[in-house]
């Protein structure tokens, strides 16, 4: 078999991690939403946590801060660490350990109560300050799974211990591990996870009018559409710009526009509505095959409201807001592949403060109302981004998507995690273990604005983040927050003025080669006509060339999907060359 070197390179590095992966140990992506009369067993058997399941009492376990430490065991038999006689929010039970440099460590424990509920935060005391690695929605009577994960700047000793800043509560602990794991082994895990979730292994043939096999024959394949939504964030400065609409639309097929469609840019003053530049975007993008997130409806940070909404009273700020949804989404119905509804509504509460706590919920219920077709997304920042930013974590904001699913009539909300993914320097083995959490509410989850600030090593970092999510089964899509202005973009460009890439756009090209989207290649068929290949999910088109043929066939179209391969068991796919 032939084929360009992008892709013998992507079998290469196929078979180089399929012979470390046979002693690497893999990783466990599951995590729990539920509140369980008994929690499961530890992950890794506990990793390098001693006595993980308090089997041997106290062994391993003591007191931190002003706490008192038990063990006890349930009227089950169920055994577990209990830190009582607590005053400050770090008073708990602890655990010595050493974590060295370049290891990413995966952390998952069980926590309970004794009463009512309390956020408790896994927190590791390292040479270098404290790092938290995860949180969760504890509550008595139940466990409730913390999934977090960490990395370090200098091996040392370093102590585990359990915070809540609610005193009164003791603080419950059982099957606690946590799993160091190599540079190597993280990034086979990586590899094996595209390879299973956005790779399929295709069986395909050529045959010439009657049917017969044609050996040897020459097969030009090209994706025409990826199975995974890639994109970039634009701005109206496209519309005039032929060479940015060149750079863009060569990559590209997905996007959301950075501020066009926002409330203060189509209705600057009360009552004077200006779609024009959002109308001439979607025309552009609707002519280029370009899907469109709509971003958004509503921003609950006062600082981004039109200056006329402000001081308005509730019931005016009401009919205008109603007005609102209903105008945009009225005139975009259909267009868009999905909605930002209430932005950032865990750091802001614009409307809640003048209209109530459930006014998210109510507005989630007037979007679907108005467009039940298009996915609705609820999208926020820091919650894999920053472990330390305690208003937007994994578990606030599941309880606050709960929240919204559980507003009267919307049992059957199509709704969705948008995940903005503004870094500065990301701590990937956190990233993972949210997004594992996150995966639990079995909804779609999209990373919507990715970025890295800009530093001397920016474009190794956004590569190192756009690998990590890219390979996690829960992720959707991805669009990077890099719309082009002349000054500079929000806090990361991909071009020059000159749409010349810079490194961070070397870094986008490359991946997008490596992972096949849009790609060419070609392939020649064995003895019987058969090629087989692991291909990218997505629309492709194939032309068969062969000695026995005047001239290239016509376009072959054909598809491949995570059901390909089933499909494939019974018949392969044939390429059959026209009378």
């Amino acid at each position: 078999m032939r084929m360009e070197m992008g892709l013998i390179l992507l079998f290469l590095c196929t078979s180089l991690f399929s012979g470390f992966e046979a002693n690497a140990l893999t990783y466990d992506y599951t995590a729990s939403l539920e509140c369980l009369e008994n929690p499961w067993k530890p992950h890794y058997n506990g990793g390098i946590i001693v006595n993980p399941e308090s089997n041997f009492g106290l062994q391993g376990w003591y007191p931190f801060g002003g706490a008192k430490i038990q063990h006890r065991v349930s009227a089950g038999g169920n055994k577990f660490i209990v830190a009582h006689a607590r005053n400050q929010p770090f008073d708990s039970a602890s655990q010595k350990i050493y974590l060295k440099k370049n290891m990413l460590y995966t952390f998952s424990a069980w926590i309970q109560v004794s009463q009512g509920k309390a956020a408790v935060t896994a927190t590791f005391k390292t040479t270098t300050g404290f790092r938290r690695a995860g949180t969760v929605a504890a509550e008595s009577k139940c466990w409730s799974m913390l999934k977090g994960g960490l990395r370090v700047d200098e091996s040392g000793p370093a102590e585990l211990y359990f915070e809540s800043n609610n005193t009164s509560v003791e603080i419950w602990i059982d099957s606690i591990s946590l799993q160091p794991f190599t540079q190597e082994e993280w990034s086979s895990h990586q590899q094996q996870s595209i390879w299973k979730i956005r790779n399929t292994n295709m069986r395909i043939q050529a045959v010439d009018v009657k049917g017969n096999p044609l050996p040897n024959a020459t097969i030009s394949i090209s994706q025409k559409s990826s199975g995974f939504p890639f994109g970039c964030a634009i701005n109206k400065n496209i519309l005039n710009n032929q060479a940015y609409q060149s750079w863009f639309t060569s990559r590209f097929k997905v996007t959301t526009f950075e501020d066009e469609m926002k409330w203060y840019s189509t209705e600057p003053s009360q009552g004077k509505e200006d779609y024009s530049v959002p109308d001439a975007m979607l025309k552009f993008t609707e002519q280029n095959g370009v899907g469109v997130r709509g971003h958004n409806i509503f921003w609950d940070d006062p600082q981004y409201q039109p200056g006329w909404v402000k001081n308005l009273s509730p019931a005016d700020l009401t009919t205008a807001a109603n007005r609102r949804l209903g105008s945009i989404m009225s005139r975009y119905k259909g267009k868009l592949i999905a909605w930002d509804v209430v932005n950032e509504n865990l750091h802001f509460s614009f409307f809640e403060s003048k209209l109530g706590d459930t006014i998210s919920g109510n507005f989630y219920k007037l979007a679907h109302e108005a467009d039940p077709g298009t996915t609705l997304f609820m999208n926020e920042f820091n919650t894999i981004e920053e472990s330390g930013d305690a208003m937007s974590t994994p578990a606030k904001y599941l309880q606050k998507l709960k929240d919204i699913q559980a507003f009267p009539g919307n049992a059957n909300l199509n709704i969705a995690i948008g995940l903005e993914s503004h870094f500065s320097v990301p701590d990937i083995a956190y990233v993972r273990s949210s997004l594992d959490t996150l995966a639990a509410a079995n909804v779609p989850i999209w990373i919507t604005e990715l970025d890295v600030q800009s530093n001397l090593n920016q474009a190794q970092l956004l590569e190192q983040i756009l690998r990590e999510v890219h390979s996690h089964p829960a992720v959707s899509g991805i669009v990077i927050w890099s719309a082009w202005k002349p000054e500079g973009c929000y806090r990361m460009c991909l071009t020059d003025n000159n749409f010349k890439n810079l490194p961070t756009g070397d870094v986008v090209d490359k991946l997008m080669h490596e992972w096949g989207i849009n790609q060419a290649f070609e392939v020649s068929t064995d003895s019987g006509g058969f090629f087989e290949a692991s291909l990218p999910h997505g629309d492709y088109e194939a032309k068969i060339r062969h000695p026995t043929l005047f001239e290239s066939s016509p376009g072959h179209a054909f598809k491949v999907t995570s059901t390909s391969s089933l499909q494939q068991q019974s018949m392969p796919v044939v390429l059959q060359v026209p009378a």
